[in-house]
């Protein structure tokens, strides 16, 4: 028999990451867990204003480019949005950062129906797209406090799957209330906000997740810097972090080029617009019906790992699309980028931001990365414009050049997973030693290392 100091003795006590399937994480996830993913899927349903803001903005007597201004000021909105709902997470805790924002949101929206000026509606868009959008990073904050570390990447993947099969009926609906009344849009989206609000509500603990200087003194670690105030400066601090955001912002200029610059080739081609929207429907069904299988085998992973996959297909896959096979081309693209998605997005958006910093500043640390996606993809469409009225094919070229800086700036920013459980060590300062992750909910919350 192997003595209690022996290696083998040692390594059997270890405990080791348990990774289940689909129906596993859902039954034994807590009831609010449970319920912002069924609350993201019906808010995400109701998701009209953004979709028809120009149509509306047009029907209503306002210039196309007014109108694009007021999509415009929703986007910039929703970025802001991000970075204050991480900070009042971090502040006020998820539960009450996600109630406050989603009611004032809903009570704001429909003041748009009963404004005339110009310069009202786009405060009123504005300030509502950023309530709107604030409960995200306090939701994947509490989500990732009540799940273990192991489970993140599975439960991430179905926060997706309720995003995007919200969003995917979304203007079906939007456009069955519109042959009704425009009215209806803001009425229908604030409903929406209000239920998701409700059943936040009823279902998220009290109080649970409020970090705070008190949370931050609890959990502070040996040697970490004493008196360090939880801020967005903490998190740019943080270097490799800086270089994570970096990869996040470079992967979703490329990945928002095949809803800008993807019409625009496949016009150039001469092929209708049915076969361009063939392309984001097969990419939708895609992600739909394959990214929980895949999230079976992906969270086994390391995070630097599943990150640097999603964006090298991403890269890969759009740099494709250069390729002159005609329809051909375009769905091995599309194969390939939808699989980045698929492989690298739920650890990517969710599980590695949610894991990468102390619990004091996890909100601000899910919403600098929330709103970096966010800035991706509103300058993204810009360039991508630009750059293929001046070069063409050449753009998607240039994609392939990104991807490659995206994937050296993960490799260098992702930080690697170690220990024999295959977790990640708890991050502590510069001058910090090293620290354990500490339970939280159902499981234990591992913080990731420098």
């Amino acid at each position: 028999m192997a003595s209690s100091d022996s290696p083998s003795a040692v390594n059997e006590t270890e405990p080791k990451p348990v990774h289940v399937g689909v129906k596993t994480v859902w039954r034994e996830s807590p009831t609010a867990v449970k319920s912002l993913l069924v609350g993201t899927a019906v808010n995400r349903l109701g998701g009209f204003i953004q979709v028809f803001m120009v149509l509306y903005m047009t029907q209503r007597g306002f210039s196309d480019t007014q109108a694009g201004i007021a999509l415009g000021v929703y986007g910039a909105g929703t970025v802001l949005g991000v970075l204050t709902g991480g900070w009042m997470s971090d502040r006020i805790g998820p539960r009450l950062t996600i109630m406050s924002t989603l009611v004032s949101s809903a009570l704001l929206f429909p003041a748009v129906l009963y404004l005339d000026s110009y310069a009202a509606i786009l405060a009123v868009i504005g300030i509502g797209a950023a309530l709107s959008q604030a409960y995200r990073p306090a939701s994947t904050s509490m989500i990732s406090q009540l799940i273990p570390a192991e489970r993140q990447v599975m439960i991430f993947a179905m926060v997706r799957l309720a995003i995007n099969l919200g969003t995917t009926a979304a203007p079906l609906l939007g456009a069955a209330l519109v042959t009704v009344s425009w009215d209806f849009l803001f009425w229908g989206e604030a409903l929406a906000i209000l239920v998701f609000a409700a059943v936040a509500g009823v279902t998220l603990p009290r109080g649970a997740g409020a970090a705070g200087d008190k949370e931050a003194e609890r959990t502070a670690e040996p040697g970490a810097a004493p008196g360090r105030k939880p801020s967005y400066l903490a998190v740019l601090s943080d270097g490799r972090y800086v270089l994570f955001l970096l990869a996040m912002f470079v992967s979703s200029v490329i990945y928002i080029q095949y809803v800008s610059t993807l019409p625009l080739t496949v016009k150039h081609l001469g092929l209708s617009t049915g076969v361009y929207a063939a392309m984001v429907a097969l990419n939708g069904a895609l992600v739909i019906t394959c990214e929980l299988l895949v999230a079976k085998v992906v969270q086994r992973w390391p995070a630097r790992i599943a990150v640097i996959a999603g964006v090298a297909l991403t890269g890969i896959g759009m740099s494709l699309y250069a390729l002159p096979w005609g329809i051909a081309a375009l769905v091995i693209a599309t194969l390939v980028w939808s699989l980045g998605e698929i492989i690298g997005y739920p650890t990517l958006f969710f599980a590695y931001p949610a894991q990468a910093g102390p619990p004091e500043l996890r909100g601000r640390y899910l919403g600098a990365s929330n709103s970096l996606y966010g800035l991706g993809t509103a300058v993204g469409p810009f360039l991508g414009v630009m750059l293929w009225n001046r070069f063409g094919d050449g753009l998607w070229l240039g994609c392939g050049a990104l991807g490659l800086l995206a994937v050296g700036a993960a490799w260098l920013g992702v930080r690697p997973a170690t220990g024999a459980a295959g977790r990640e060590p708890a991050r502590t300062e510069p001058d910090g030693g090293a620290g354990s992750g500490e339970g939280l909910g159902t499981g234990a919350e591992a913080a990731v290392g420098k």
